[in-house]
């Protein structure tokens, strides 16, 4: 038995959670992928994965054995790059966690930079607003807005962003502007699904030392940020989002900034990525380029 093929096949049914879909993705037979599990677990004396008819669960000795083989496999991937790498050019193929918006907003208008830099580095981009799964996704790094929970990633900051609360033209003529945070218990907001506590978002705010909370009402609820800013333009509440959004907007128009007068909270962007002893160099170009197209962004933000 190869175990170092044996320990990739076993990696790729934890993260496809079939043994199907990694015979597809490895472009092997299925009973190829059985076999080799059934030989790994007869080798180490474990069993790996609970198997039944219709699903499989990685079992408490699997999970171990899982961070480990994850462990060894980015070793020897990122020593094979950083032996490759020395001969000037970068090669490599990352997939990239973020946001659709941030994709849009501030990576796609200057990716053809990093890719002129570095040709012979493919980049797949995984786009949601749902906190991605770096494990389970497969993902070498991800750029996400917010302070992230603790976690054994390792955190980059490249920027921070101010939260502006907004409203359309045609909503302040209806309802007026609220002139303070009291005032917004008269007005309605868009509410935001979070896709890490599955409940709507409330908006916070610095008040000296302390954070005041506010629970918005809202007649509409979304859990797409493209929507979110969408309803705001369209006069169907105020919404709370990030100043990289909504500045656009603002200096044309189509949004208009209350709450002026009270200090809009920051929060940071910032690129994490799994702990390695040796980070991939296509993933650490990647990461420095992102460093410096948002400390370019930073005066706008």
């Amino acid at each position: 038995m190869d175990r170092f093929q044996a320990m990739e096949t076993f990696t790729r049914v934890v993260e496809c959670g079939s043994f199907k879909r990694a015979a597809e993705t490895l472009r092997v037979l299925p009973s190829t992928v059985t076999k080799t599990i059934k030989d790994l677990e007869a080798d180490l004396g474990v069993q790996l994965l609970s198997r039944t008819t219709r699903s499989i669960q990685i079992t408490d000795a699997g999970l171990r054995y899982y961070d480990s083989c994850k462990a060894i496999l980015r070793e020897v991937e990122a020593a094979r790059d950083a032996i490759a790498g020395q001969g000037g050019t970068i090669r490599g193929a990352i997939r990239v966690g973020t946001t659709p918006s941030l994709a849009r907003r501030f990576l796609i208008p200057a990716l053809s930079r990093f890719t002129d830099r570095y040709p012979s580095i493919d980049i797949d981009f995984h786009l949601s607003d749902a906190v991605a799964d770096l494990i389970q996704e497969r993902i070498d790094c991800v750029i996400r807005a917010g302070e992230p929970r603790p976690s054994s990633l390792i955190m980059r900051r490249l920027v921070r962003f101010h939260w502006y609360v907004c409203a359309s033209p045609a909503y302040i003529e209806r309802h007026g502007a609220p002139q303070s945070l009291a005032d917004l218990g008269d007005h309605r907001a868009v509410g935001y699904i979070s896709s890490r506590t599955g409940r709507t978002t409330n908006w916070t705010f610095p008040q000296g030392k302390e954070l005041a909370t506010i629970a918005m009402r809202s007649s509409v609820t979304v859990n797409d940020t493209d929507a979110y800013i969408a309803a705001g333009l369209a006069g169907l509440g105020l919404i709370r989002a990030a100043s990289y959004l909504l500045n656009d907007h603002i200096a044309e128009g189509r949004l208009i900034r209350v709450l002026t007068d009270i200090v809009a909270a920051t929060d940071p962007l910032s690129v994490l990525y799994p702990q390695s002893r040796h980070l991939s160099p296509a993933v650490r170009a990647f990461i420095d380029w992102c460093t410096e197209i948002f400390a370019a962004e930073a005066a706008d933000l």
